[in-house]
């Protein structure tokens, strides 16, 4: 981001010409029945009004709310606020969603690495192999180090998922420490891919939306998805059921016939993920949230 023209920067005067994020779109009229767009514009330090008074209806049409535009303006003050007049705005051809999103303050290659570590602690080979395939995938990657695990709720910035999957994957892996008759192997392979439908559930502009897939399904059913295609390589009938049985009942065993845990591992790995997405719930919204 320009420090010149990050929002928090302007000042009365001045031109500006650059990419913001638009919360907010409405169509009005002038005291004389002139339309014109009064917008709401943010990026990371801040957020400002905005109003396009000229070829208003024509410039509506290149953008909708939500999207990352492109403008250009001169700040004025209105009102004993500062108000950005645009002579210009279009959606943005190349927005990079990470300049308008909150993200991680955890570094994400550091974050990576550990991932890397914690799956290279599964030696079975058939979990190994599938572990392999999916951390060399690197379209998923990209997914992986970008989506947030929830869009208002724990981790729900850029980069969540992958903070929360290392936070999960390691008290799994002391957890077969403290419990050595747990099959390390699977829980560990579980917790490091329990939330991987998430990298198919959002969508990345001026907030966190989701795609159909995300709407539709949800992640546990993208995330089921996802690892029976890459399993069907790797994985036998056993392994693969085991491995989903986790997946899937991470959040309760409500997804299991008769609503029951089948494995102590799939226990594990829902109370783990409970405690890591409830501590960093209470931290980032407090405890009654």
């Amino acid at each position: 981001m320009d420090a010149a023209t990050a929002i928090s920067a302007l000042r009365p005067g001045q031109d500006v010409r650059g990419e913001f994020a638009c919360t907010r779109k409405d169509r009005r009229k002038t005291r004389t029945g002139s339309p014109y767009l009064a917008l709401s514009l943010r990026d990371r330090t801040g957020e400002i009004p905005a109003r396009a008074f000229q070829n208003a209806d024509a410039l509506a049409g290149r953008f909708e709310r939500g999207d990352v535009v492109a403008v250009r303006g001169r700040v004025q003050r209105f009102r004993d606020e500062l108000v950005l007049e645009l002579s210009d705005i279009r959606r943005a051809p190349h927005p990079d969603p990470a300049r308008f999103l909150p993200a991680a303050y955890r570094d994400v290659d550091e974050l990576e690495g550990f991932l890397e570590h914690l799956a290279g602690e599964v030696y079975d080979p058939g979990y190994r192999g599938l572990l392999g395939a999916l951390l060399g995938d690197a379209q998923l990657r990209a997914e992986w180090r970008r989506a947030p695990c929830s869009r208002n709720g724990h981790h729900a910035y850029l980069g969540g998922l992958l903070e929360h999957t290392v936070a999960v994957a390691t008290l799994a892996h002391d957890t077969c420490q403290l419990h050595p008759r747990l099959n390390s192997d699977l829980l560990i392979c579980a917790a490091v891919v329990h939330d991987l439908g998430r990298t198919r559930e959002f969508t990345y502009g001026a907030e966190i939306g989701l795609t159909d897939e995300g709407r539709l399904l949800g992640h546990l059913v993208i995330g089921e998805r996802i690892l029976t295609a890459a399993g069907a390589r790797h994985l036998d009938a056993e392994r693969e059921l085991a491995l989903l049985h986790c997946v899937l009942c991470h959040h309760g065993p409500s997804a299991a016939p008769g609503g029951a845990f089948a494995s102590p591992e799939a226990l594990a790995l829902h109370r783990l993920n409970a405690l890591d997405a409830g501590v960093k719930g209470a931290l980032e919204h407090g405890l009654g949230a």
